[in-house]
């Protein structure tokens, strides 16, 4: 199994795999805070998770511009950055600079309890132009010893790794 899960033009969090709950709790976050954005920079779980977290967040917020020109008269996806702005002093402070970072694809690192720095592809597939919505999967380099502690990670009913 791999983490995935579905995202709208806000990047909310509509739909996840167990993999992916289980690398990023969305089933532990209430309803109106299940926003990758949101987790991505209000989260201390995301920057643990994120390693090195700087790196990746600034490609994740640029992507996310990207979706924010689009839906930029939603008032909803606003009052997101308003918020964010008010929270986190990196998000504003990024969002302010309006840097591109380079695309949100290829390969991500997660330092995953346990186990250690895990390296995946990954991906963002459309898969509802009307609707916006986003396929975003994740599968770990195959040929890793830490790939296969992973895997073997996702079977365990606990979030403790096994075999390290």
């Amino acid at each position: 199994m791999r983490p995935a899960y579905v995202l709208n033009l806000r990047w909310d969090v509509l739909a996840w795999n167990a993999a992916a709950d289980k690398v990023f709790a969305f089933s532990s976050v209430p309803t109106e805070r299940r926003n990758f954005l949101w987790l991505l920079f209000t989260a201390s779980s995301m920057r643990a998770l994120l390693d090195p977290w700087e790196d990746q967040a600034l490609q994740i917020l640029s992507s996310f511009r990207r979706d924010f020109v689009r839906a930029a008269k939603d008032p909803d996806i606003g009052a997101l950055v308003k918020d964010l702005e008010k929270i986190d002093t990196d998000f504003r402070t990024w969002w302010r600079q309006q840097d591109i970072h380079g695309p949100c694809q290829g390969i991500r690192n997660f330092q995953i309890d346990g186990i250690g720095q895990v390296v995946f592809d990954h991906t963002s597939l459309t898969i509802d132009v009307d609707r916006d919505l986003r396929l975003v999967y994740y599968a770990a380099k195959e040929g890793q010893v830490q790939s296969r502690h992973f895997e073997r990670w996702l079977t365990t009913s606990s979030g403790n790794a096994i075999g390290v």
